[in-house]
């Protein structure tokens, strides 16, 4: 018996054996998933429900509306172009919670922010998700100066009301003089620089069709 025919045995039964592994492993990979995924999508609607309680000072409810048809529909969170309400105890509407994403220094960031219809103003900010540099980019999420940047940000729209009356921009850490503007992070400007660009395409995109249809958002009924 030559050197091959002796071979040729072992291997398929070692190959045999790999793609049994494969395959158990795949099942595994796959049962595990569908297992846990019901889990994990319950927890990220808690974590953004919490997000939008903290985005909107005063709201302890909040209801999705989803923009369909040139109008807002009560909806579901799983909806496309969809942005939440947020109420008070007493069904009083209290604000506007809208998610934006966009890129920053090392990927994806992916926030959340609050917005006042009536003063025109974003009144609160939450990073979702973010891979930023820690103890730089993640400035973003921890440095009080920044953070308040958001409490009162000017996206007033101009006065045809199809755009914003200035651009949300970062400027370097100190140098901010209008409402509009983000007082940027030293060490941190490619990060802080991206959520000013993030916020300014979002509002550009939705203030005004929120304005055109706000009326929509003062009753919690509406759901």
């Amino acid at each position: 018996m030559n050197k091959q025919e002796t071979i040729a045995p072992n291997s398929f039964k070692m190959i045999r054996a790999m793609a049994g592994i494969g395959i158990l492993c795949g099942l595994l990979i796959v049962f595990t998933y569908e297992g846990t995924k019901p889990r994990i999508e319950n927890l990220r609607a808690e974590a953004l429900k919490e997000a939008i309680f903290k985005v909107i000072p005063g709201s302890t409810q909040m209801q999705p509306y989803a923009y369909q048809d040139n109008t807002f529909k009560a909806g579901d969170k799983s909806d496309k172009d969809v942005v939440y309400a947020g109420y008070d105890d007493s069904g009083v509407f209290k604000g506007l919670a809208i998610v934006a994403a966009g890129q920053g220094y090392a990927d994806v960031i992916r926030i959340i922010y609050g917005y006042n219809i009536d003063q025109q103003e974003v009144i609160g900010f939450y990073v979702l998700e973010s891979k930023e540099t820690p103890g730089l980019g993640d400035k973003i999420e921890k440095d009080p100066d920044f953070l308040n940047n958001f409490t009162d940000l000017n996206v007033s729209l101009n006065e045809d009301k199809d755009g914003l009356k200035n651009k949300v921009t970062t400027v370097k850490s100190g140098s901010k003089v209008n409402e509009y503007e983000i007082d940027g992070i030293t060490g941190a400007t490619i990060s802080s620089r991206a959520i000013g660009d993030i916020i300014a395409s979002s509002a550009e995109k939705w203030m005004p069709i929120i304005h055109k249809n706000r009326s929509i958002f003062k009753n919690i009924d509406n759901e």
